[in-house]
């Protein structure tokens, strides 16, 4: 198995949450034998987030703390993340404490028993512990993205995955990308699948999202990502020189 990776968490106003997040994910890297980081980006928290992962990192040996300086969203907070991650594979989880770190060792196995063209897998939440209102939301809005898109990616917005961090920095930057990650690697010529996760339902705090504002952004980005899709070109590439 891959056994150095770095763990990306973007984290706004998840005071209740952040902690135990970190603690299970270094249970997870102890468990599993494990070496890298986990990078957790505070995306200007207005709660005691940031102070709650300053001192956390007494008893958390691999975690890393980074701070934006104002608000600017889960999808920057990733690219924040990933830009300073010191290792090839990228895990990433929300953090909000709804994924299990010890699916990341799943995941994990299923890209490095994948061939070459296999750059992501993707979490798949069957069995969502959300409102019903939030899954049948998500449940019309996947069936919608999987139409127009054909990413064959059944769960899209699920926050774990893994990745290779050079594809993922080959990507086009847009807020709220994050939604649309199979779709995009897709469009480099990377392979994508997906694996079922757990989910578990939220324990503090509230989502930052409601129904409604994922509804009106949503339509905005993916009419955006069609665009994106239209306009790439994919070729293979042979060397002629003979050297």
């Amino acid at each position: 198995m891959i056994k150095e990776i770095s763990v990306v968490i973007p984290a706004h106003n998840e005071e209740g949450n952040i902690e135990k997040l970190v603690e299970k994910t270094e249970k997870m890297f102890k468990d599993y034998d494990i070496g890298g980081e986990i990078i957790v980006v505070d995306d200007k928290s207005s709660d005691n987030t940031l102070q709650n992962l300053l001192k956390l990192k007494a008893k958390a040996p691999h975690l890393k703390v980074l701070s934006h300086e104002k608000n600017c969203g889960q999808s920057r907070a990733l690219l924040t993340g990933i830009k300073n991650a010191s290792y090839e594979i990228i895990a990433t989880m929300d953090g909000d404490g709804q994924n299990d770190p010890f699916d990341i060792p799943k995941l994990l196995e299923a890209l490095e028993k994948g061939d070459e063209d296999l750059k992501m897998v993707a979490g798949f939440r069957k069995k969502r512990k959300d409102t019903i209102f939030k899954k049948i939301a998500s449940r019309v809005a996947n069936k919608i993205r999987a139409f127009l898109l054909k990413d064959d990616t059944p769960d899209s917005g699920c926050g774990i995955k893994v990745f290779y961090k050079e594809t993922f920095l080959s990507l086009p930057y847009f807020d709220h990308m994050h939604r649309f990650l199979p779709a995009l690697f897709q469009r480099e010529g990377a392979k994508v699948i997906s694996v079922e996760v757990n989910h578990f339902p939220r324990v503090c705090g509230k989502s930052h999202y409601n129904n409604f504002q994922r509804g009106v952004v949503g339509v905005v980005d993916l009419l955006g990502v069609m665009w994106l899709q239209r306009r790439s070109c994919l070729t293979s590439v042979h060397r002629k020189d003979n050297i």
